[in-house]
C-alpha cells in the first residue's frame, strides 16, 4: 500500500499495455504533487484503480502472454480494454480474467479482433495521448486532471467523472488534435451543483 501511494504522488496513473513480457504506459496522469487532492476520485479510488490495472495486466499476460496486445485502463473502478486480439474467444476470455479481479466493478471492452499494432503505431498513438492531454491543460475553462485518456489506434478514449459541460467541451478540444481519428467518450456524468461541492472552497477571511 505505501508504494501504491508513493507511485500515485508522482503521478503514475497507468494505462497498462501488453505485448510480451513488458508493459508500455500509454497513458498516464498529469504529474503533481496536488494530484490527489485534484483529482475527483477519492485517494481511496486512486489506489484501487492502479492496483486493478497491475493485476489486470498480469493476469492477462500470465494467460495469453504475446498473443494480445491489451491496453488495461481503470478509473474509479470501471476498466477499459483496448487493443488487438486474434479472436473472439480471446477477447472473451480477457473479459472473463479482468471481471474477476477485486474491486471491478464494471468493463468496457473495445478489444479488436485483429492483428497486433506494430510499435510504430503504438509510439504514434502515445504522442497522440500527450497532445490531447497538454491540448486540455491549455484550456483555461477545464480542469484536465479530471481526465484520464488512452490511445488506440488513433482513437482517443476518454474517462473521468465532469460535468456535461465539461464532457463536450473536452470532446471539441481532443478532436481537433493532430492524429485523433475518433473520440470514445467513457465518462461519468455529474450535475454542476456536484462539481461545486467537489471543488475547493475559498479560505475565509481572517478575522481581525
Amino acid at each position: 500500500m505505501k508504494q501504491l501511494l508513493q507511485r500515485l504522488a508522482l503521478g503514475t496513473l497507468v494505462a497498462v499495455s501488453l505485448s510480451g513480457c513488458f508493459p508500455l504506459v500509454v497513458g498516464g496522469a498529469f504529474v503533481g504533487t496536488g494530484l490527489v487532492a485534484t483529482d475527483r476520485r477519492t485517494s481511496g479510488s486512486l489506489v484501487e484503480d492502479e492496483g486493478i490495472e497491475l493485476r489486470a495486466a498480469s493476469r492477462i499476460r500470465e494467460n495469453l502472454g504475446e498473443r494480445v496486445h491489451v491496453n488495461v485502463t481503470s478509473y474509479n473502478r470501471q476498466v477499459l480494454l483496448t487493443g488487438e486480439v486474434p479472436n473472439l474467444q480471446d477477447k472473451q476470455l480477457i473479459e472473463k480474467i479482468v471481471a474477476g479481479v477485486d474491486n471491478v466493478r464494471n468493463i468496457v471492452n473495445e478489444l479488436e479482433v485483429m492483428g497486433n499494432t506494430t510499435l510504430t503505431q503504438r509510439s504514434s498513438d502515445t504522442l497522440v495521448t500527450g497532445r490531447a492531454k497538454a491540448a486540455l491543460v491549455d484550456a483555461k475553462d477545464l480542469f484536465a486532471s479530471a481526465f484520464k485518456l488512452t490511445t488506440e489506434r488513433g482513437t482517443v478514449y476518454v474517462m473521468g467523472r465532469v460535468t456535461a459541460r465539461e464532457a463536450k467541451r473536452a470532446t471539441d478540444i481532443i478532436s481537433g488534435v493532430s492524429g485523433v481519428a475518433r473520440v470514445v467518450r467513457i465518462l461519468e456524468i455529474i450535475s454542476e451543483e456536484e462539481l461545486a461541492r467537489t471543488l475547493p472552497q475559498p479560505a475565509e477571511p481572517a478575522k481581525k
